[in-house]
């Protein structure tokens, strides 16, 4: 506080410009925060904390699990059986297909058509079509909505990585779950509202670049946290020798003063993130170990999910806690698995990625639905691309005009499949579904109209759906 006596006309503009400043700003996000706008009749929620004061829409989930096949596991071995495909197996593919089309690492090369090393069956009353290489994945058909029809803009990993995260290829836009928690705030006070998982297989394992769960333009306080898989979840949870938490709730208390006052002399949104994040970091002192402690899991659900060793840095272990996350209200969950690039040797390659995640996936599915969680969680299954009809090797390249990827729980319609491929799986040609309306269609399952969720940059509204999407509603309940 200064002394009044001792504030000279300088000092009195100044701090007078501040709070001016101040009272624009909260004004300024009022107006913000209405501009959103919300469908007039639907209620706020108690935990709606977020940039919406109410939901533009019927809300059907209130979180999202991403299980991100890292690398773009190949569609004609998973969910896109092409009968015709394996029939050309080692034959020339047809250049009626691929003339003058963009290709990644076989343009100029003699293309052969590769037929699907695996054999497909019809699963659950659905019928849907599943590779024999996902058993466990199969079982859960009758809850998977699985899209065939799937395309992007970008044939490259990092650049794919980041159109299917933020819905842009320029460095510094906000991703998916950064926007979840901007839009609808955090349903928990004890763990951060958006956290990452990764783990790795013996091949193919494609780098992740920490962008992908960047907040962007948006403050640093909506970015993803990544979790260690291996070990402590987060660095130096525990105290120091000689610090109790009496001592250190002091500390956190002191340094939240000071940031106050920084705060009050300027007007940066970071300063509110360093001060919630120090105070988020004291109660994870206390809520990581109990989270990461799966002492309390049966035998049962530990052999669900394949569970050797709860925090070996498995896909397995980080799905069961993908789970344990999703009861405690955090809003975004992503688990990369690092294992699908299979540019050769994709029969052994895939093989193993395939085992390594077909029993966890199943697993999160099936343990939410018989926990009441999967109603209102919607799971995302896939990679960021596909791979080639044709032939690299004996592996196949990135694909961008056709891949698959599959949904459940959170309001979408279980029991079927949207879209379809040619005959020989190069191009999607029916009910075809870009990034942007995958987009589109979770923020509308998670009750936002995407037009808008917007926030100001250099003058202009960013989004993210850019200026395109469309929700796909064929496959919402």
């Amino acid at each position: 506080m200064l002394d009044p006596l001792s504030i000279s006309r300088r000092s009195f503009v100044t701090h007078g410009a501040y709070g001016l400043g101040g009272i624009a700003m909260a004004m300024l996000g009022g107006s913000a925060r209405h501009s959103l706008g919300a469908a007039p009749g639907l209620a706020k929620p108690d935990d709606w904390c977020g940039a919406l004061d109410r939901p533009h829409l019927p809300v059907k989930a209130k979180r999202v699990i991403f299980l991100c096949m890292a690398g773009g596991p190949s569609q004609f071995e998973s969910f896109d059986w092409k009968p015709a495909l394996k029939a050309l197996d080692g034959q020339p593919f047809p250049d009626s297909f691929t003339q003058g089309q963009q290709l990644a690492q076989l343009q100029n090369t003699t293309l052969k058509a590769r037929g699907s090393f695996s054999g497909f069956r019809k699963h659950g009353e659905s019928g849907i079509e599943v590779s024999d290489l996902f058993p466990r994945i199969a079982t859960q058909a009758d809850r998977l909505c699985v899209i065939r029809s799937m395309q992007t803009e970008q044939i490259n990993h990092d650049t794919a990585h980041a159109f299917m995260n933020t819905g842009s290829i320029i460095k510094g836009r906000p991703s998916m779950g950064a926007w979840l928690l901007y839009g609808l705030g955090s349903a928990t006070e004890n763990l951060p509202g958006f956290i990452v998982l990764t783990s790795a297989g013996k091949s193919g394992q494609q780098p992740i670049s920490a962008r992908q769960w960047s907040s962007g333009v948006l403050p640093s306080r909506f970015q993803g946290i990544l979790f260690q898989s291996r070990g402590d979840a987060v660095h130096y949870i525990g105290n120091p020798p000689g610090v109790c938490q009496s001592t250190q709730r002091q500390v956190v208390e002191e340094v939240a003063r000071l940031n106050g006052l920084l705060a009050e002399g300027q007007n940066d949104p970071e300063i509110a993130t360093r001060i919630a994040q120090y105070e988020m970091a004291f109660r994870m002192q206390a809520s990581v170990p109990e989270l990461t402690d799966f002492s309390g899991e049966t035998p049962e659900t530990l052999e669900l999910y394949g569970v050797k060793e709860p925090g070996d840095g498995s896909f397995a272990s980080n799905c069961l806690l993908a789970r344990r996350l999703a009861e405690r209200g955090v809003r975004m969950i992503q688990l990369y698995h690092r294992n699908w690039d299979h540019h050769g040797g994709i029969e052994a390659g895939m093989t193993e990625a395939a085992a390594a995640v077909d029993r966890p996936s199943a697993a999160l599915i099936e343990d939410l639905a018989r926990r009441g969680l999967l109603d209102d969680t919607l799971v995302l299954w896939g990679g960021e691309f596909g791979r080639t009809p044709m032939g690299q090797g004996t592996g196949r390249d990135h694909h961008i005009l056709s891949f698959s990827v599959f949904l459940a729980g959170g309001g979408i319609k279980p029991g079927t499949t949207w879209g379809a491929t040619d005959e020989l799986g190069y191009r999607a040609v029916e009910n075809v579904v870009d990034v942007h309306d995958l987009h589109a269609t979770m923020l509308a399952l998670l009750g936002i109209d995407h037009h808008r969720l917007t926030t100001k940059f250099q003058g202009l509204d960013v989004r993210l759906t850019g200026i395109a999407g469309k929700v796909v509603s064929g496959i919402m309940a």
